[in-house]
């Protein structure tokens, strides 16, 4: 059977995971309405670079060194989860962008790629993708890369719906009032999402 033959499942898969609600859209709409798409872009990328390592180490055996040893996943989750609570603090009392001036930063490439190896959708996201379409013949090595490479383009216009989402939402929002109820909205549904993952 042709590779060709998964691109259509693994593009279903992969849009209807990075499409929906989650800890990275839902800072990627806070982010996109304070800062815009271009400020954005690097918590963008760190998003698809952090998947793209999560899904091909999975595949190379990181998901058997966690059900070996689930002490270090627990960990991971503890570390995540505190890690979130301080995201969505920051953008609970982050000030409307007009007064945000110097202090007011998006988060970073690598701050956003760390925080995939916490995040439990994504780890869903790359056990089922690996499980599920990884090719049993040919290299391991090349097929996981591809598939995981595969995978995050398919995700990038999924993701950049909220990142752009919210810069819509950025444009009608007038006062310093409605940009406080919008950033601590935000800020709710980002430490809501730590239920998830120590669920």
């Amino acid at each position: 059977m042709s590779a060709l033959t998964y691109l259509g499942p693994v593009t279903l898969f992969m849009i209807s995971m990075t499409i929906t609600p989650g800890p990275n859209n839902v800072m990627l709409t806070a982010s996109g309405a304070n800062y815009g798409f271009r400020r954005t872009m690097p918590h963008l990328l760190g998003i698809l670079g952090g998947c793209f390592v999560l899904f091909a180490a999975v595949a190379l055996g990181l998901g058997i060194v966690f059900e070996r040893y689930p002490l270090i996943q627990t960990a991971l989750r503890v570390i995540g989860s505190l890690y979130l609570l301080y995201l969505a603090w920051k953008i609970a009392t982050a000030p409307p962008p007009d007064f945000a001036g110097a202090e007011g930063r998006p988060l970073g490439f690598w701050q956003a790629a760390g925080f995939q190896f916490a995040n439990p959708k994504a780890w869903v996201m790359g056990l089922t993708l690996m499980a599920s379409f990884l090719p049993e013949g040919g290299n391991a090595v090349v097929n996981a890369l591809l598939l995981a490479g595969f995978a995050e383009l398919v995700a990038l216009p999924c993701i950049c719906l909220w990142a752009g989402f919210g810069m819509a939402i950025g444009r009608w929002l007038k006062s310093p009032r409605s940009w406080r109820i919008f950033n601590g909205t935000m800020g709710a549904l980002t430490a809501a999402c730590v239920v998830f993952i120590l669920g």
